[in-house]
């Protein structure tokens, strides 16, 4: 009997009452908090308002689920429509079912319209989300572990992951365990992440090579994973449509890296990256200035005392010329009206 060393989950589903909690959903959502959290430590650094990210990611984030799961129908429209297929299932997108094509391409058009409300380029919030993305493709990876899809060709490797006779493929019915490629992708992934945050940091990459950069080291790792896999796909010239789509998305990520390196290299200036980071400075101005009001009027309520204590002295002397040995008391007085006049 083969033994797995990654067991699959024998659900990827869980019961609140009626309410069902799925595991797919979770890593997605998990996985935006990160990139979401993660590109805004990055915005600021750049010199931006740190809730720029999270504003524009609240158009880029659903762009991105609808273009991902438009992507997966329109490429593997077999499974939703023909002979006894369910057109319905295709809005099942907890079912598994996103191509991450779609979801970059129409998550950048929802972060364009974002960019555009808050006056901030493009290529520099890019640039910033970058490693988040990467990061969230890493966790999102392991919804199809918990919904045992979209593993690889069957192995005896003692990582195999094994999968439940339900959800093997009809060639392989008896092979009890497969490539986990979805693991293969996530590590593959956290590795983009660092190497963008390195590279950033060692070359000042701005302009959205960052961005660039991380779309070209993505598509070498999908590349090989998609060649692992043995889930229903389009094959042309003996490739899956997948490894076409890296092969070409690469050469346009390295080309765009290159020119855009050799016309804007550095980053952009922090000055203008993000309006709203201005908008922030008066504020910090208003409080300064109100504190320094403050303080001056402590200083310049000073001669008034000055004042009191000179009065006081005065009237203290009249009195001691009054008295018997009024002489005395009247220059002790005197000194001491001297004393406040001019403290120490």
């Amino acid at each position: 009997m083969d033994i797995a060393f990654i067991p699959s989950p024998s659900r990827g589903v869980l019961h609140l009452g009626p309410v069902p909690l799925r595991a797919y959903a979770f890593c997605i959502i998990l996985g935006v908090v990160v990139a979401v959290w993660l590109g805004s430590k990055r915005w600021v650094a750049r010199g931006g308002a740190k809730h720029t990210v999270g504003d524009i990611a609240v158009w880029a984030v659903p762009f991105g689920l609808v273009g991902g799961r438009l992507y997966h129908v329109i490429t593997d429209h077999q499974l939703y429509f023909g002979d006894g297929r369910n057109p319905w299932n295709a809005f099942k997108i907890w079912e598994g079912g996103l191509g991450i094509w779609g979801a970059v391409a129409l998550g950048a058009v929802g972060a364009w319209i974002g960019c555009r409300r808050r006056g901030v380029p493009l290529p520099a919030y890019a640039d910033a989300i970058a490693p988040g993305i990467a990061l969230a493709q890493a966790m999102g990876r392991w919804g199809n572990y918990f919904n045992q899809e979209l593993f690889g060709r069957p192995t005896t490797l003692p990582w195999g992951l094994e999968i439940s006779p339900a959800h093997r493929p009809a060639a392989t019915p008896d092979a009890a365990t497969y490539h986990p490629t979805f693991l293969y992708e996530s590590l593959w992934c956290i590795g983009v992440a660092l190497l963008v945050i390195w590279a950033d940091r060692r070359f000042k990459l701005g302009h959205g090579r960052a961005f660039a950069l991380y779309v070209a080291a993505y598509t070498v790792g999908r590349f090989w994973t998609e060649w692992l896999r043995v889930d229903e796909a389009h094959v042309y010239f003996g490739l899956r449509l997948n490894d076409w789509t890296s092969i070409v998305v690469f050469i346009g990520a390295v080309v765009s890296f290159v020119i855009v390196g050799k016309k804007r290299p550095g980053r952009e200036d922090p000055a203008s990256i993000d309006p709203a980071a201005h908008e922030e400075e008066p504020e910090i101005a208003d409080k300064a200035e109100g504190s320094g009001k403050a303080e001056a009027g402590e200083r310049k309520a000073a001669p008034s005392e000055k004042v009191a204590g000179a009065g006081e002295a005065a009237e203290l002397s009249r009195h001691a010329d009054a008295e018997p040995g009024g002489k005395k008391a009247a220059a002790t007085a005197e000194k001491a009206g001297k004393d406040v006049e001019n403290p120490i």
